[in-house]
């Protein structure tokens, strides 16, 4: 099976085409403003360089950071309609209380509180009152909103009231459409809620983007299916990136670690990723990211849905070094895609870290005698606080002394050194297109998280229940059923909570049918 990879990141866009496990061809090429260029672009490249025909390609796996841009940015998001089920209960704070202003603004800031929602245990905490929610489509519809936000207190335990409500707004607004929280988000309600309304809000992006991708490879001669990379490495068709686009935020960073476990074969160790202008490190456990088990910020808003733990410094081969005095300062300016005009090394006049490595002699790139120019007591000591902002990062995700290797990749990884905080440093060959082959080796992953009353059912039964959700959810996104597999399962008792109550998380993944 031949597939093609693509990462679309903010100064490069790789790809690489794989046949099975062998890697064939990986390029880099420069993003383009209006990316499906770059796309284009790449793919063209690489499929020029493997002397492999369109074809023949299978598939084709796209990272992308245009969804969590247009958050970062607040660009493209439309104004949104926020319903919460849950009166009398939790009305001191109201939808996006905590949302930066200008997010706020970016998505409308209208929002209806109603009567609804559950108990842990699935009582209700109070009835749907349909003669409210008719006043609230009404309302909706006089302000010329299309898109609608459901969230109901405890809906990952039952989401039956969310989904009767979108039922009963579809009659009113037939043209709407909709995101329910329990569909994308964990337990707690104002992180759920969040996710739910940035959803809302990116979907007709969503739906112009997968129109340009596949208009994109189009152009290129692919007829082949697409999927997109996920938070946690996995694959997303392209009818479920339509409605989940916030699912793909972090694919970037969660591409490169995989990719790095796959090129070294680790799959237990600290990544770092170093770019053109920042790292971002991470933990690979069984071969998948780390997921980040608190609250995750996007844009200034907390969310709740799967991410991986990643920690990013401001550090990348285009980062400016300057001297004040005695004291060197490395960052957090960089030159960015601008590298091979303005380093030193390529014939520019600006200090970066790559001039910094390559006039010690420790990488080999450009013409290190340009860095002639600056001695080398101030690139020895510009060395060494590099060394000490990675090490530094290295030890904030480290959760056990076990000495586990680092797999360092990126284009700029060439300012590892061979050994940091008492670990071995791996650089595996391709480090320069990890990102691509971690999307290319993309999986199908189906999950669950919810809290069961042990009261009726065993705790076993209780486990295959879920595993039986997961293993559907994942042959829903395309997993081919014979090959799903167990990733990763946890169950918490919750002794605070009556009716002997369990949270259960578990996960499967599978390869990409056909």
């Amino acid at each position: 099976m031949i597939r093609i990879g693509v990462d679309v990141g903010g100064t490069n866009t790789d790809a690489v085409v794989m046949d099975g496990d062998k890697i064939l061809a990986g390029v880099k090429s420069p993003t383009t403003e209006d990316v499906m260029g770059g796309v284009a672009d790449s793919i063209t490249k690489v499929l020029d360089q493997s002397g492999v025909p369109a074809g023949r390609v299978s598939a084709v796996m796209i990272g992308t950071t245009h969804f969590v841009n247009a958050v970062v940015e607040r660009q493209h998001m439309v104004r949104t309609a926020a319903v919460r089920l849950c009166l009398p209960a939790a009305q001191c704070l109201p939808p996006m209380v905590d949302w930066p202003d200008d997010m706020r603004e970016a998505v409308g800031g209208q929002y209806w509180m109603a009567k609804g929602g559950h108990e842990f245990d699935g009582r209700e905490i109070s009835p749907l009152d349909m003669t409210e929610l008719d006043d609230i489509a009404a309302e909706i519809g006089a302000a010329g909103i299309n898109t609608i936000a459901i969230s109901s207190i405890f809906s990952p335990v039952s989401d039956t009231m969310e989904r009767r409500a979108m039922e009963r707004l579809k009659e009113r607004l037939p043209d709407a459409n909709f995101t329910l929280s329990s569909e994308i988000g964990r337990l707690g309600i104002l992180e759920r809620e969040n996710a739910a309304i940035m959803n809302a809000s990116l979907r007709a992006l969503s739906r112009k983007t997968v129109e340009a991708f596949t208009t994109a490879l189009q152009l290129v001669g692919l007829t082949c299916p697409y999927y997109i990379t996920q938070n946690d490495g996995t694959l997303m068709n392209r009818d479920f990136v339509q409605a989940y686009p916030v699912l793909t935020f972090a694919s970037g960073p969660t591409n490169s670690m995989r990719g790095a476990s796959f090129l070294s074969g680790e799959s237990d160790a600290i990544v770092v990723d170093i770019g053109g202008t920042t790292t971002d490190v991470g933990a690979l456990v069984k071969g998948f990211p780390r997921q980040a088990s608190t609250t995750v910020d996007v844009g200034g808003v907390r969310t709740n849905f799967r991410m991986p733990d990643v920690y990013s410094i401001a550090l990348g081969g285009g980062t400016i070094v300057a001297a004040g005095g005695d004291a060197i300062t490395v960052g957090p300016r960089s030159v960015g895609y601008r590298i091979l005009q303005e380093a030193l090394v390529f014939g520019g006049k600006t200090l970066t870290a790559t001039d910094v490595v390559a006039g010690l002699g420790l990488a080999d790139v450009g013409d290190a005698a340009l860095v002639g120019v600056v001695d080398d007591d101030r690139l020895q000591k510009a060395k060494e606080k590099i060394d000490e902002m990675v090490s530094n990062a290295v030890e904030r995700m480290r959760v056990s002394p076990d000495p586990i290797p680092i797999l360092a990749v990126g284009g700029g990884s060439i300012l590892m050194p061979d050994i940091m905080s008492g670990l071995k440093v791996i650089r595996p060959n391709h480090y320069s297109v990890a990102n691509a082959v971690g999307a290319a080796i993309g999986q199908i992953s189906g999950e669950v998280d919810r809290i069961f009353s042990l009261a009726s059912i065993s705790r076993e039964a209780a486990l295959a229940e879920a595993r039986k959700e997961a293993t559907g959810k994942a042959i829903a996104a395309g997993a081919n059923p014979d090959s799903i597999e167990l990733l990763d399962q946890e169950d918490v008792p919750l002794a605070y909570l009556p009716g002997d109550a369990t949270r259960i998380r578990l996960k499967v993944v599978g390869s990409l049918n056909g």
